[in-house]
């Protein structure tokens, strides 16, 4: 069994999980969700400086590691689709200016125009 790299997988059409990434991607970068983040953090805190029961502050703490981990996860699957978007959109690059050494038609155009979304934007 060989695992495809997301980008891989279901073609040009983005999956579910793709689609779900993105939108906690945006999720976790706005402001709303760095100000979840600190109450968390104060949350803890407070729990400790309470001297509250050993169970409040573990639970607190599975928290915070349960917070972190939902985060790395998700920085990881941004930083991997950018790397291949980028990958994509050089190797589109590389393919046209060939073809334009070689003076030839050819998918290139269209590959590039693709990669870099020339039809969305316009």
């Amino acid at each position: 069994m060989t695992i495809q790299h997301p980008a891989d997988r279901g073609g040009a059409e983005r999956g579910r999980f793709e689609r779900l990434a993105e939108s906690a991607s945006r999720l976790t970068s706005s402001p709303a969700f760095f100000c979840f983040c600190l109450l968390l953090v104060a949350g803890v805190i407070a729990v400790h400086v309470a001297g509250l029961e050993l169970k409040w502050q573990v639970l607190a703490g599975e928290c915070m590691t349960a917070v972190t981990l939902i985060l790395l996860a998700l920085l990881k699957n941004s930083e991997q689709r950018a790397e291949r978007a980028i990958q994509r959109k050089l190797d589109a690059i590389a393919a046209a200016l060939i073809e334009a050494q070689e003076a030839g038609p050819g998918t290139a155009r269209d590959d590039l125009k693709a990669a870099i979304r020339m039809e969305e934007d316009t």
